[in-house]
């Protein structure tokens, strides 16, 4: 009987050491995944106080950077491989073209101020560099990278036309400021893309410099900057926007870069995730504190109105700007198509700028939530494509207030043709929204979208109906 009990006892140990081994092996194994996303996040590289390696005096940026480049060697060369400087796109393939493109704000069309051909010295104002005031820019000049617009305190620092320094900025104190990049650098420009504040993104505004967490929660209650999510290495910052770059997904910053499986205690919620990005519950409304245009009717410009900056600017025309902005939802498998200078279009129809690619059958993509930019801009009645003016400058539109003029004087900069004939065609432009995530408790539960009047417009998502009865894409 005693021998008895002990084998039972000796069969138990065995039995859990069967059981436990394996389970500790496999968990010990490979790459542990932390459930806390902090442990993700890069962190903070101690600073080097700058004020006195960096004593001046200093009559140009230039001069700042061949002195940032003394130690900083190969920085310029990391900056030079980046889209901050190209402004373009490594070659790639578009649907139904037969050659690789390139694509960017240096050589594409938008439907804000159209283009910066013939017009750089206005937008490459945020260019990281110095003096890009035509076609003829030297890409390959080291010291024309400016290294404060990204590292100097924003309070010492700003950039003016051609994106050479602000007239009055003291180089010495900006030189001496520079540090780790902050939202007030990255801000700096992209929370005032298009000319103004709120302008273009309806997620990305100067809200964010001091945000709560009903904003966004990562900046507004954790004190995210910029770079903890974007940070790359040798100058490559992670992510790019669809609204410029034709291949997002390949350098995306994905929330499950730090938020692992798994995501939601209930398991429903879990379920959507192969069909329903997170920024779709996540980020319920863009524009949360201030409007964002969502309509741009270039047609009316010139004219003596009244004027508003948020309803009609003579030089610009009409906008809409909307305040709480809910977004439009889209499959988007993280690639796009995109109009090229010179594509045909047909001016009864809408054309879209930069379409986000995927549908319900695409197993790739996902709804994601996105700002829908609608305009009427200036095209060739004879030629049928999209015309570029020449907007800033002596003779630009902004100046005689004459389109034949503006649409002439840009031929050699476009390379487009001006038949003498123009209208305004109806386009779109797609914003993807990834910021202003906002609590927890503040995401979209299911009557949002399930419910009677709910947001989602489930026929334009290709779905006979709602999915909770008629089934998800897999039965379609």
């Amino acid at each position: 009987m005693k021998e008895f009990r002990y084998l039972w006892i000796v069969g138990l140990v065995v039995t859990a050491a069967l059981i436990a081994v394996p389970v500790l092996l496999f968990a010990s194994s490979g790459d542990a995944v932390s459930p806390d996303p902090w442990a993700y996040v890069q962190p903070t590289p101690a600073h080097t106080n700058h004020a006195a390696l960096m004593p001046g005096p200093y009559a140009t940026g230039q001069e700042v950077t061949a002195v940032c480049l003394e130690c900083h060697e190969t920085a310029a060369q990391e900056m030079m491989q980046t889209t901050h400087w190209t402004w373009e796109s490594e070659p790639v393939q578009l649907p139904g073209r037969d050659e690789l493109v390139t694509v960017g704000k240096k050589n594409q069309l938008n439907n804000f101020c159209i283009g910066i051909q013939g017009n750089w010295t206005g937008c490459t104002s945020c260019h990281a560099g110095y003096g890009w005031e035509d076609a003829t820019f030297d890409f390959a000049e080291q010291t024309n990278v400016d290294c404060l617009v990204c590292h100097a305190d924003s309070a010492t620092y700003g950039k003016s036309t051609a994106g050479n320094p602000a007239e009055g900025v003291d180089l010495v104190a900006a030189a001496g400021s520079v540090r780790r990049p902050t939202r007030q650098n990255c801000g700096s420009c992209h929370f005032n893309g298009g000319g103004g504040n709120a302008v273009k993104h309806s997620d990305l505004d100067e809200s964010l410099y001091y945000p709560d967490a009903g904003i966004d929660v990562h900046m507004g209650q954790l004190g995210f900057e910029c770079v903890d999510c974007h940070g790359g290495e040798n100058h490559q910052i992670l992510g790019h926007s669809i609204s410029v770059s034709p291949e997002v997904k390949a350098s995306a910053v994905a929330c499950t870069d730090c938020h692992k499986e798994p995501l939601h205690a209930d398991a429903r919620i879990s379920a959507h995730t192969d069909a329903v990005a997170c920024q779709t519950c996540h980020i319920p409304e863009g524009a949360l504190r201030h409007a964002t245009k969502v309509d741009w009717d270039w047609s009316t410009a010139g004219q003596d109105l009244p004027e508003d900056p948020h309803v009609y600017l003579k030089i610009k025309g009409n906008f809409v700007y909307e305040h709480d902005m809910q977004p439009t939802y889209v499959w988007w498998n993280g690639a796009a198509d995109r109009y090229l200078l010179g594509d045909p279009i047909d001016p009864t129809q809408v054309t879209p700028i930069n379409a986000p690619l995927g549908d319900i059958d695409d197993t790739t993509a996902k709804i994601y939530p996105f700002k829908i930019h609608t305009a009427r801009q200036p095209y060739d009645v004879v030629n049928q494509y999209l015309l570029v003016p020449m907007t800033a400058g002596e003779g630009g539109f902004w100046d005689t207030f004459d389109w034949d003029s503006a649409f002439r004087l840009n031929e050699p900069n476009t390379g487009l043709a001006f038949s003498g004939e123009f209208g305004f065609a109806p386009t779109e432009m797609f914003w993807s929204m990834d910021h202003m995530v906002q609590p927890a408790d503040a995401a979209l539960q299911c009557y949002d979208c399930h419910g009677e009047n709910g947001r989602m417009d489930w026929a334009a998502l290709g779905y006979p109906g709602d999915p909770l009865t008629w089934g998800g894409r897999q039965s379609q």
